[in-house]
């Protein structure tokens, strides 16, 4: 007998006996590949998970040090932000190597244009867009690819102190944030 032959009658064996003891049915067959696909897809999801939360906290932090004024109600930035823009830009590149290092590679960085509770929701949304749209220009000229980049409108929606009734408290939820998106 060869030694192949022994073998497949060993595996047939071993799959009549592992059966023996299931419901019935060829849906509830042992998938020992099924269930190493499902490990592998979990540890790269949590992988990639990781990665993105540590890019996250990175562009968040960089992009709250890294602010630009625009001028009142429009979508205009004041003069000075050059260099703000060149370590945004800086730091989208660094985050990009470290989301290719953790094997992540379907991405998109966001920037979210934020307003504070002055004013009409309806124009502070495109406001906010408008906004966010310049911010996403800027770093395109800077060397960031336009397909790897989106912009978003989110006016009032997620404020950073509520309420906003003082000036200060105002000037804190007028902002823009960069993230990474799957």
């Amino acid at each position: 007998m060869n030694p192949s032959a022994s073998v497949k009658r060993w595996l047939a064996g071993i799959l009549v006996i592992g059966l023996a003891g299931a419901p019935t049915g060829a849906a509830h067959a042992l998938d020992l590949g099924g269930l190493a696909k499902k490990a592998a897809g979990g540890a790269a999801t949590g992988a990639r998970d990781k990665v993105a939360k540590e890019v996250n906290a990175k562009l968040l932090a960089e992009g709250r040090k890294n602010q630009c004024s625009f001028k009142t109600d429009s979508d205009e930035l004041v003069p000075g932000c050059d260099k703000k823009l060149k370590s945004l830009a800086n730091t989208l590149v660094e985050m990009k190597k470290k989301l290719a290092v953790g094997g992540v590679t379907d991405f998109k960085f966001e920037v979210s244009g934020h307003t504070d509770s002055s004013g009409k929701p309806e124009h502070n949304k495109e406001l906010s867009a408008r906004r966010a749209a310049t911010i996403a220009r800027e770093l395109v000229a800077r060397g960031i690819s336009p397909h790897e980049i989106i912009s978003v409108g989110m006016a009032a929606e997620r404020p950073l102190v509520t309420p906003d009734d003082t000036p200060a408290k105002k000037a804190k939820n007028r902002r823009y944030e960069l993230q990474v998106r799957f």
